[in-house]
This record gives C-alpha cells, structure tokens and sequence, in this order.
C-alpha cells in the first residue's frame, strides 16, 4: 500500500473542493473498509484521504444525525451500519433497511462502515480485484466475468459488465423511495436513490452518478404511513462475514385487506440495486395470499437472463421475494 496524508477539513464544502481539485489522487474517507481494501489489494493509491469525520458545525451534526419530522426521516451519511440497526425511534415502516443493516457483514464492520460509504462501494467481483487483470470495470475491453467464474454475478441489466452492486442497504432504499442529499464544489442537490446509481451501459467503469468531489451528506426516508410495513429477506453462503447471493425488500401498506403503494427492490443480482415494478403491479390493490405471492416471485424475475453458472439466482431470489412478503404481511403494527 502507498504512503499517503490524512487531511482533515471542517466543512464539506472544503473537503469537496479539495478532491474536485484534483480527483486522480485524492479521496473521500468516512468509514474507509471499502477504501482501505482497495489501497491494499493495489487497486487505488490515492495521495490523500480527505477525512469527513473531521467536519463539524452545521455539516457534521446533519452528517452524523438522525431526526425525524413530519416529512420523514433524515440519516445522515456518517451514521454507521450498527447505529443505524439499533436506531429503536425508526418507525416499523422502515423495518426493511434497519434488517439489512443489521445482517451486513460483522459487527466490527458495521460499527465502522457508513451509510454513505455502503451506497458507493465498487465492485467484490473477484477479476475487477484481481490487481493483474485490466477488465472492463478497469478500463479494459472485456468484462471476463461473461465466459470466466460467474456464479455470484448478475442475472438482471448486465452487460457489458456483469457485476452486482455490493450495497447492502441499496435495495431497502429503493424499496422505501429514499431521496439523497449531495454537495458538491458546484453546489447542493437532492436526486432519488435510484438515481445515484448508473448501469454499465451507460458507464462501464463506474457505479455511481457521482461527480468528483460530490459527498453524499444525508438519506431522506419519506414520511411512512401509519400502516406502511417493509421486510427484507436475504440468502448468504454462510451466515457472518459473507456477501449476498441475492436480496429482496418490500415495501406496502395493508389497508382493508388490500395491499396499496407497493414496492419491490432485488439486491445483488444487477449491476445497481434492481427496482421489481413487474412484482410491484402484480401485488397492488390485491389481497394478500400464497398464490398472489407467488405470481409477484415470479413476475419479479420476468427480465433476468442469468449466465451459464449463476441461473440458480433465479429462483433464489423468487423464494425471497416470497419470504420478504409472508413476513411484511405478519409484521405487527404499533397500537
């Protein structure tokens, strides 16, 4: 790993400036696992590491808080993954991204990881790691996943890269209508979760929208109803330190027996967390039961077009959109 400086700023605006400046060897730091692991794997050597959990005032209290209004609720992007698991005032609403949270990695990690620095991890693909290998993701001409070792890579929107996004909080995002608040050298904005990621198609060595030096600085949960519910169901190789073979979340209100403002979101099965509309429609206006499940399973994998070795996804991923919606339509609601 490369020696480099620590710089620490006191606003964002400053630490922003500082990586815009000069973006080839400068880098944003909040939790640092993913950026750590980079540095070490020899995949990134930045000069600098611009530390955010230096900034204070303003900034830092909105990066590090958690406040809820009658608009919803605010994470800030520097509340980590543990904090946000035990978060006990969430309303049961947002029950899906606060399971995810807390099925992600090890403790360790999820006392450190942040919610902003989960959203933009890069790729686990092990030919994108592979430090000797030039692959598409790294500016290459092919993305070796296609004909190589492709059992954990995509089945929905791949190609020309076939990887899946690592973000284990990205799908429960989705799934709740997250907006995200972002600054930047050029100013603020505020753009929906699901657009902050971008398909390979549209930029094959990137994942996110991002323009240099922008941060994200806070997530934004709109206002859950007073009978929203959400789960989230996941599948692992083994239950602690390992990645997902596939995600899914959900979102509902069940009102009169009916299932309204439906949402379904897949993770670890696309090159960005994969927004089901086709379960979603399946499941609105309709009554729960194991057969509408089952269509919604199904209609949720309508467009995967898996590869040679990872097809079993397919299913995997239908049993856990079932899963996640046995479990949203027992939830318990606050009296």
């Amino acid at each position: 790993m490369n020696r480099f400086s620590i710089i620490r700023t006191s606003t964002v605006s400053e630490a922003s400036t500082r990586v815009a400046a000069d973006p080839e060897h400068r880098r944003i730091r909040a939790g640092g696992i993913d950026l750590i692991d980079l540095m070490k794997e020899g995949l990134d050597a930045p000069d600098e590491l611009v530390e955010l959990h230096s900034i204070g005032g303003e900034d830092g209290a909105k990066m590090r808080g958690a406040v809820g209004t009658e608009s919803g609720w605010q994470l800030g992007s520097l509340v980590t993954l543990g904090q946000l698991a035990e978060l006990d005032v969430l309303p049961v609403g947002y029950r899906a991204l606060q399971q995810a949270a807390g099925m992600a990695a090890t403790p360790g990690i999820r006392n450190a990881a942040t919610i902003g620095g989960n959203l933009l991890q890069r790729p686990r693909c092990w030919y994108f790691r592979h430090a000797d290998l030039v692959c598409l993701k790294k500016g290459g001409d092919i993305c070796y996943a296609q004909t190589g070792d492709h059992r954990y890579h995509a089945i929905l929107g791949g190609g020309p890269s076939f990887i899946v996004h690592p973000s284990s909080l990205g799908s429960p995002l989705l799934a709740l209508g997250a907006t995200v608040d972002i600054s930047g050298s050029g100013g603020t904005r505020t753009i929906g979760i699901g657009d902050l990621f971008t398909l390979p198609t549209k930029n094959p060595t990137g994942e996110h929208t991002l323009a240099p030096g922008e941060i994200i600085v806070a997530i934004n949960l709109p206002a859950a109803a007073a009978e929203q519910r959400s789960a989230y169901a996941t599948a692992k190789e083994k239950q602690s330190q390992d990645w997902p073979l596939a995600e899914a979340s959900v979102r509902a209100t069940l009102s009169n027996g009916k299932l309204t403002d439906v949402a379904v979101a897949l993770g670890h099965v696309a090159p960005i967390p994969w927004n089901a509309k086709e379960a979603a429609a399946v499941l609105e206006g309709q009554i729960p039961s194991k057969a509408l499940f089952e269509k919604a399973a199904k209609a949720a994998t309508t467009k995967a077009r898996p590869l040679e070795k990872n097809a079993y996804k397919v299913p995997l991923v239908q049993g856990l959109v079932r899963a996640a919606l046995h479990e949203l339509t027992s939830i318990p609601l606050p009296a």
